[in-house]
């Protein structure tokens, strides 16, 4: 996996059918995410370029291009902000978008999505557009308060148990 700026990601590597325009678009859209986490957690833009195709039978999710912001809070508890595009199967790219909190159920589920949002690309969604509305519910939720509790709260999730 190799990370860096937006400006890094070989886009149209990973993505070789996108035109100029839709690569001047992406840039963009990954310039006001960009924005919206300044100066909160930094964290870079992540992409395999062996993923530019399906990878087969690996384990987990393929990921093309990813950003993962995580923020710590004491007592091991931890929010993440996430905004990928993965191979679902052969043939089938999405963009994925989320919240995610540190589990705190009596059943250790490591975490839970808070709110997520998956959009497949194909006919009627492009790239660029899934990306575009990926971004936008991860930059919305990057302007809500930065406490996992918050979103335990709006999920419906157990709250951190304090010793």
């Amino acid at each position: 996996m190799m990370r860096g700026a937006f400006d890094d990601v070989p886009l149209t590597a990973l993505f070789p059918l996108l035109t100029a325009a839709d690569v001047d678009s992406l840039y963009q859209v990954a310039g006001i995410v960009d924005t919206a986490r300044a100066g909160r957690a930094t964290a870079d833009w992540e992409w395999v370029l062996e993923h530019a195709v399906f990878p087969g039978t690996q384990l987990g999710t393929p990921v093309v291009l990813g950003l993962d912001v995580i923020e710590h809070a004491g007592g091991g508890d931890q929010l993440e902000f996430l905004l990928q595009v993965v191979w679902i199967d052969p043939g089938h790219l999405a963009v994925e978008a989320a919240v995610n909190v540190a589990c705190w159920c009596e059943t250790n589920h490591a975490t839970h999505d808070a709110d997520a949002l998956r959009l497949m690309v194909g006919e009627e969604t492009s790239l660029l557009k899934a990306f575009r509305i990926g971004a936008e519910h991860l930059t919305g939720w990057l302007a809500e308060p930065h406490d996992a509790d918050y979103w335990r709260a709006k999920a419906g999730l157990p709250s951190r148990r304090i010793d």
